[in-house]
């Protein structure tokens, strides 16, 4: 009840929103979408290129970028260009950066995670997923369609050898711990967790809290990082 409780209360906080996507008809589709379903939601900026984006991102201040990876200008990089830029420069309000794209290849993924965004998503989502997504990376959580978060788990793996050794961190969770701690690595979302264990989202909720407990983390971006470092899928 605590979590639903504050979870709710996250979700009545304003957020800030830049979205970055070279086609003016799908920054404006999103734009739309997001202000009828969340009023509460404030989109202060928009840009076209990887020029416009870091320009505009040192002027505004935003909570959540809406991040397109494949954008022209700048020095070819496109949106990870953007979000390694702006993270480097560590403004007085540093964004967090979500992708949204089209596209659901490894490279992109992994170059604009290695660059800082905090989640991806591709642009099948739908709004409330877009939503969710959105909420979670402004909470500081990561945000991964669940196929992709695979190619990061892959992409900061370090191999068999070394979850070998760290076996014993492993071991400080049940069973059904690991499962679920798998599949919120893997940018599962609650109840996607609770339909693939068969389990209701309150235990899920509970193995979850347990898990960061045990693990000494204090949120599921740093679950997903410590998954990642340890090669597990």
């Amino acid at each position: 009840m605590k979590c639903a409780s504050a979870c709710r209360k996250r979700r009545r906080i304003n957020v800030r929103i830049a979205i970055v996507d070279d086609h003016a008809m799908v920054r404006a589709g999103v734009s739309a979408q997001l202000r009828a379903l969340r009023p509460d939601y404030d989109i202060v900026a928009e840009a076209g290129s990887v020029d416009e984006a870091i320009r505009v991102l040192r002027a505004q201040p935003c909570d959540v970028v809406l991040l397109d990876v494949h954008l022209p200008g700048g020095a070819g990089g496109g949106g990870a260009e953007v979000a390694r830029t702006i993270l480097a420069e560590r403004l007085e309000s540093t964004p967090r950066f979500l992708a949204l794209s089209v596209s659901d290849a490894a490279e992109d993924v992994v170059a604009v995670i290695r660059a800082g965004a905090r989640g991806y998503v591709t642009k099948a989502v739908t709004a409330s997923e877009l939503i969710e997504a959105i909420e979670r990376v402004a909470a500081g959580d990561a945000a991964f369609s669940p196929r992709l978060a695979g190619f990061v788990l892959d992409a900061f793996g370090t191999g068999q050898q070394d979850v070998a050794e760290r076996d014993e961190e492993l071991d400080r969770l049940s069973g059904r711990e690991q499962e679920v701690m798998r599949l919120i690595a893997r940018g599962y979302a609650y109840k996607e967790v609770a339909a693939e264990l068969f389990i209701s989202i309150k235990t899920v909720e509970s193995h979850v809290s347990s898990v960061l407990r045990k693990l000494q983390l204090s949120s599921r971006y740093e679950l997903s990082r410590w998954a990642a470092a340890r090669g597990i899928e």
